[in-house]
């Protein structure tokens, strides 16, 4: 299926490849249901049942961007097609009710964000069995039964790769060596486990060129509070002053390792990564509180997800989603066909050339508060 050119696909180069299980691991809590209305895009022959099941509501991309950019593409490629929507609220437990209640209601494809991937494959044993396929989006689902049909999302260990590359990029142009603060995602989301492999590929877990991973751990359910407290512990443990860099899975966890720094004096705060881009971390990176975000531009994937929807409601085995090929598997038993889009690096000097030229933030959005003199300075308007 032929994607028509979108902006935000302008500066992503795909990066395709068969996934395997071992290799890869990384609203409201109501439903809905809704019927598409034909559109004035292509129809084509698909229709169905189809459910979008997300993980949860902690991270502002799902309930701002993921359902209803899918939504709206789903109408333009599946104009038939009826769409149940539900979050679990970081609750595996719920989501396989979620998806069990789909299914009996009929849906024949499942387009699901596991909360745990390493569970979440009883889910797919379930659709298979009542003759339903099951998109595994943005975060892989890697055992616990069957594997899913598709695997669509971003080059995660390439996020992590960038989030460490800039953050030593800064740390060595400032010429500052000690201790690092290290906090990781979510350890029941394999992507959080493929950042982490990403950013130790950059700045080994050992340390090297005068840095030091003094302090690191996992944050359960990418919750900012706790990546508060633990990044309260790193700061008890170091010495506020020893610290000269931070690793951050995200943003929403930034938030909270930001005030923790604000709390105990650390002023100004030292380079620190981020991830998603979203609004808060934009607003930080332009007021110089952040080092950088990683963008992964949501629409296209979304939009994708959709049109690989579509295409097996048809009926059709896709070999092209949205001009992208979904390359065949080729590396054993445990692979997937799968699409993976790059993602893309956002520091103060490119934020106007990424996530403002995207429209993925407007300049109104962001360019108040401590962020307004940078963006005046950088010609965001």
């Amino acid at each position: 299926m032929a994607l028509r050119p979108r902006p935000s696909a302008l500066r992503l180069v795909p990066a395709l490849a068969a996934i395997t299980l071992a290799a890869a691991a990384c609203a409201s809590s109501s439903s809905s249901s809704t019927t598409a209305q034909p559109s004035n895009g292509s129809a084509g022959a698909a229709s169905g049942k189809v459910a979008l099941l997300l993980p949860e509501t902690k991270t502002t991309r799902y309930e701002a961007f993921d359902r209803p950019y899918f939504t709206a593409a789903l109408k333009q490629a599946c104009p038939n097609c009826e769409l149940s929507y539900a979050n679990a609220d970081q609750d595996s437990a719920k989501q396989l009710q979620q998806a069990q209640a789909a299914l009996t209601n009929g849906a024949k494809v499942l387009v699901l964000d596991p909360v745990d991937g390493t569970t979440a494959g009883s889910i797919v044993t379930q659709a298979h069995a009542q003759g339903a396929k099951v998109i595994s989006y943005d975060r892989l689902i890697t055992g616990g039964g069957d594997k899913p049909d598709y695997y669509l999302s971003f080059d995660n260990v390439k996020v992590g790769e960038l989030q460490a590359t800039e953050l030593k990029k800064q740390l060595d142009a400032a010429g500052k060596k000690g201790q690092l603060a290290w906090i990781n995602g979510s350890p029941t989301d394999n992507n959080a486990t493929l950042f982490a492999q990403g950013a130790h590929s950059v700045i080994p877990k050992a340390g090297a060129d005068g840095y030091t991973v003094g302090y690191e751990i996992a944050t359960p359910d990418w919750s900012p509070d706790v990546a508060q407290q633990e990044m309260a512990a790193a700061i008890t443990k170091l010495g506020k002053a020893n610290i000269v860099g931070v690793y951050a899975a995200n943003d929403g966890m930034a938030t909270g390792m930001v005030t923790a720094m604000q709390n105990a004096g650390m002023n100004p705060i030292p380079p620190l990564t981020g991830q998603d881009a979203e609004k808060a971390g934009i607003q930080r990176i332009l007021a110089g509180q952040q080092s950088m975000t990683v963008y992964k531009a949501i629409k296209p994937e979304a939009t994708n997800a959709a049109e690989l929807t579509a295409d097996i409601l048809k009926g059709q085995t896709p070999t092209t989603v949205g001009g992208l090929t979904v390359q065949s598997n080729a590396t054993g038993t445990n692979s997937i066909p799968s699409i993976l889009l790059t993602p893309v690096a956002v520091t103060k000097d490119n934020v106007k050339d990424t996530v403002i030229k995207d429209g993925f933030w407007k300049a109104s959005d962001v360019c108040t508060g401590a962020a307004a003199t940078a963006c005046t300075q950088l010609g965001i308007s």
